[in-house]
């Protein structure tokens, strides 16, 4: 039965603005006057299966239309005569959880191997599978790291862990395996192993003894006669590692009086050794090839190695289950704040009107955007006016910003607009010497004054090529720097001279910082500290501090739903208050009548 899409969009900001899950939401429409009332309903109507909601949310997806329940209630808003299409505007940013758990990298890559393991399980019969199949199925799918280990275990194990993750996509990429279905865990896991590891040149390392399957009545090999029980778990790579003869690949079978008799009825688990890769057919067991793919550079030999910290991507997969959901970090020290999931930006109506006593707010959000966390808050900002602009909102002639918000670039482009960007610019930190702040600097004039009131001596262009950034260097003589009292808190012992890079608009971004310490635009402001409140309802009120489904689309559709429910509330508030007013004021004027 075909179900109205307005019904499924008013049941769906109702949802929203309880903050309830879907099953309970369609209980509530069974129930609930309120809910019934005001989509319109009568108590015992028929309701939809609370699927229903999932699949309607999905369509809103597959359309393109998430914003689509957010640009209703602004239309609304707007015919109410309650916002305008251009409005002051206040704009900050806060955090939102994924719905996933913050993953070591080694627990990042061991689940990622599990998740490609599984999937090609599917597809790939038991005859054509790798030989180094089963081990790998016994280390990261049927095991688990004990994380009681030392840190020189745990680092070991990671550089194993690359090197499995490696021999599996060359076995992948090997021409005769063009017939195996590769999924979307097989591509994520391409991903993983290119952010966390690096193939350098240099000897191969050899392939762990993996276990592999003998059908019933067949003998081992020599090599695997001679391997015994050897451990299925992979060995830590030698620099020149040399194979016992006993185990080599090449070497002759014995007899089959000598081999150990195997089980007749089952196959049995026997250690296999590695085979060489000169040899094309024992190249399933050997050590991965370096040849051209897509996760590593050609080269005559390689070895897997992690990758340093600070080497590692900042939108790198933090989780194969969710790997949209990135990691970021707020503020420094004990004050920092580390997540893995997505950045709201949240813009604000701004009425600098005085409210009467008990007067609700007269201010709507005009936007919410939801962005990748590592983004910064410049860029998030950049989004927003996308978004506004989609909706037919004109760019708030007045905004008001943190520091976050504030550089020389973003100043000039307002001003040239028409605009006016209010917000603290940043500050630098110079390890407690004199700043760029204790400079007076005249960039059209190339000169600059020190806190000593010494002039430079020198000021040099500077223009990078890549980006077409344009900056001047100022310096001071030598001489001077050595006779001044002030040396030491201006420059380092071994430093024989300041020297000071600015911004081609430093201008801007001086007069700012000069500007900020009056009383007048500390008053200003104070229109954007509401905004603080704004997060704060969004997330205790409407639960925007965690995502609800995972994935970068879905959590977008989320947000959008939860601007619309509290604008709605805000709404609703407004009406009672205006209600309850006229209620007041009608039986004073029938008085005065009389």
């Amino acid at each position: 039965v075909a179900l109205e899409p307005v019904l499924l969009l008013g049941v769906s900001l109702l949802q929203y603005l309880d903050g309830v899950p879907d099953r309970q939401a369609l209980e509530l429409l069974q129930y609930h006057a309120g809910w019934n009332f005001a989509l319109n309903r009568q108590l015992g109507d028929p309701v939809f299966h609370p699927t229903s909601l999932g699949n309607f949310r999905d369509r809103l997806q597959e359309h393109q239309q998430s914003a689509l329940g957010f640009a209703t209630i602004w239309d609304g808003l707007e015919e109410a005569g309650l916002v305008s299409r251009q409005s002051r505007q206040r704009l900050d940013s806060t955090q939102m959880f994924g719905r996933v758990a913050k993953m070591s990298r080694l627990d990042c890559v061991r689940e990622s191997l599990r998740l490609v393991l599984k999937e090609l399980e599917e597809g790939l019969r038991a005859e054509t599978r790798p030989r180094f199949w089963v081990g790998l199925w016994e280390r990261y799918v049927e095991s688990q790291v004990d994380y009681r280990a030392g840190a020189e275990t745990l680092a070991r194990k990671l550089a194993e862990a690359g090197t499995d993750a490696w021999q599996l996509l060359e076995w992948l990429d090997q021409p005769e395996q063009s017939s195996v279905a590769v999924g979307p865990q097989a591509e994520l896991h391409r991903r993983v192993f290119a952010e966390q590891f690096d193939v350098r040149a240099g000897p191969a390392a050899p392939a762990s003894q993996e276990k592999v399957l003998v059908p019933a009545g067949a003998g081992p090999t020599a090599s695997e006669a001679v391997a015994g029980t050897a451990a299925a778990t992979p060995v830590q790579p030698q620099a020149n590692p040399v194979p016992p003869a006993s185990s080599s690949p090449m070497s002759p079978p014995k007899p089959e009086a000598e081999l150990p008799k195997v089980g007749a009825t089952e196959p049995a688990l026997v250690p296999a050794q590695a085979s060489s890769t000169s040899d094309p057919s024992l190249s399933t067991g050997g050590p991965p090839t370096a040849r051209p793919t897509q996760s590593q550079p050609a080269a005559d030999g390689g070895q897997v190695q992690p990758k340093d910290k600070k080497q590692l991507p900042s939108d790198r997969v933090q989780n194969p289950h969710e790997p949209e959901a990135t990691y970021a970090a707020k503020g420094q020290g004990d004050k920092c704040k580390e997540h893995v999931g997505y950045k709201i930006q949240v813009a604000e109506t701004v009425c600098e009107a005085t409210l009467a006593a008990g007067e609700p707010t007269r201010n709507f959000l005009a936007g919410i955007v939801t962005h990748p966390a590592y983004e910064s808050d410049e860029a998030g900002a950049e989004k927003m006016e996308t978004e506004q602009a989609v909706m037919g909102l004109d760019k708030p002639p007045v905004q008001y910003v943190d520091g976050a918000y504030i550089s020389a670039q973003k100043l000039v482009a307002a001003a040239a607009a028409g605009r006016e960007l209010i917000g603290p610019a940043p500050a630098n930190n110079n390890d407690g010497r004199f700043t760029t702040q204790a400079f007076q600097v005249e960039v059209e004039q190339r000169r600059a004054t020190c806190p000593a009131g010494q002039s430079n001596s020198q000021c040099s262009r500077l223009e990078e090529k890549a980006t077409g950034k344009v900056a001047y260097r100022f310096e001071w003589d030598t001489a001077t720097c050595a006779a001044c009292p002030l040396r030491d808190q201006c420059i380092k012992a071994e430093h024989k001279h300041r020297t000071l890079v600015v911004g081609e608009h430093h201008t801007a971004l001086q007069t700012r910082r000069q500007e900020q310490h009056t009383q007048e635009f500390k008053q200003r402001m104070k229109h954007r500290n509401a905004i603080e409140g704004t997060q704060s309802e969004l997330v205790r009120g409407h639960g925007a501090r965690h995502a609800r489904y995972r994935g970068l689309a879905k959590t977008k559709l989320q947000n959008y739903f939860t601007g619309a429910a509290c604008n709605v509330k805000r709404w609703l508030r407004r009406l009672a208050w205006e209600m309850g007013q006229a209620t007041v004021a009608g039986p004073s004027l029938a008085a005065r009548a009389q």
